[in-house]
């Protein structure tokens, strides 16, 4: 059953091979980035992401030398920032330590910062040749069905049993080419939702299409509670210039910059900022009549589901609070934000006059 499955894993691949930048590509570096963009990140959105890094840093060397606002003003809208800071402490790791050359062992490849097990094998396997079984959710939805194996994949014994299979199936003389077709395979046709099981050419094989448990496998055992938060944005503006900080704990958005922040349990009215003991202390130190607009937006993350509310706040004069800094108004593109504020940005603030 194995040697069928890899037989004609392999079959299917040379006729429906999908076509990427960074297919066949055997410059690490190259890899590395690509891998870390596509981690949680659909290929029809990193490719665009792929392409600019890419352009704006051609060698590790740029991409370390960097600062770390302009790789998270480059990384902008793709989400998960913490792969944007690992990608640039990697970069000055390489440097530092192995003098720009990226790392040619596998073990070595697992030390990097925000490399795990499955973008160790990637790098060490496409770029050079050593046999080492990529592990994605593309290759565990692979055999799960194909194999019926009904061990949850998010448990410590149901990841160790999927390693394996996925181990012991290897194309050892040509790794690379096997690990990427059972990934392309994953994606484009046992895919996830409506995968495309009539044009399977393993159907007849396919433990879960027998069963018809296509859309049960591969099991999960754990699921994901959401934590609800509730933002209040101060948005404090004179005619050129606005109040920002640029966040420094261990917390959402951790190095992208935001507005003066009040989190509560609810989103504030007017009259309930207005009495608002903070505001009032920020208040008393602002000069001129104010005027108070707000709009509402809202993002979905993996653990927790944000409410924002932005009250933008015309002053004469920007109050002094500890920790934020002011900006030109006509340079704020320039600073690092999460996607709900540049939506925010892009849709209410640049109008409000």
């Amino acid at each position: 059953m194995s040697k069928t499955f890899v037989k004609r894993l392999l079959d299917w691949n040379n006729t429906n091979e999908r076509s990427m930048p960074w297919k066949g590509e055997k410059k690490p570096y190259h890899i590395w980035l690509s891998e870390i963009i596509l981690q949680q990140t659909k290929v029809e959105q990193g490719l665009k992401y792929y392409e600019k890094f890419i352009r704006h840093y051609p060698t590790i060397q740029s991409l370390a030398s960097a600062s770390e606002n302009e790789v998270f003003k480059d990384w902008e809208g793709l989400g998960y920032y913490n792969r944007a800071r690992n990608l640039h402490h990697t970069a000055k790791h390489i440097v530092s330590t192995y003098s720009g050359i990226f790392p040619a062992t596998y073990d070595d490849i697992l030390r990097l910062k925000g490399v795990g097990p499955y973008t160790a094998a990637a790098i060490a396997s496409f770029a050079y040749d050593l046999p080492h079984a990529v592990v994605d959710g593309n290759v565990i939805r692979v055999l799960a069905r194909f194999f019926g194996i009904e061990a949850a994949f998010d448990t410590t014994a149901g990841r160790k049993l999927f390693d394996e299979k996925a181990q012991n199936l290897l194309d050892l003389n040509n790794p690379a080419t096997y690990n990427q077709a059972i990934m392309d395979f994953g994606a484009t046709l046992c895919k996830p939702i409506a995968p495309l099981c009539e044009d399977c050419p393993m159907n007849r094989l396919c433990f879960a299409y027998q069963h018809d448990l296509v859309t049960q496998l591969p099991y999960k055992s754990k699921k994901i509670v959401k934590k609800t938060r509730f933002f209040n944005f101060l948005v404090f503006k004179t005619s050129d210039e606005v109040l920002i900080q640029k966040r420094s704990k261990k917390d959402v958005w951790q190095g992208l910059h935001d507005f003066v922040l009040l989190e509560e349990k609810e989103l504030f009215s007017i009259p309930h900022l207005q009495n608002h003991q903070s505001y009032k202390n920020w208040g008393q130190h602002i000069k001129g009549k104010l005027q108070l607009n707000y709009s509402d937006c809202q993002q979905v993350l993996t653990h927790q589901k944000i409410f924002a509310r932005f009250f933008i706040i015309k002053c004469d004069k920007l109050p002094i609070i500890q920790h934020y800094f002011p900006v030109k108004i006509k340079k704020i593109g320039s600073f690092a934000f999460p996607k709900l504020i540049n939506f925010f940005l892009d849709k209410d603030f640049i109008n409000f006059k």
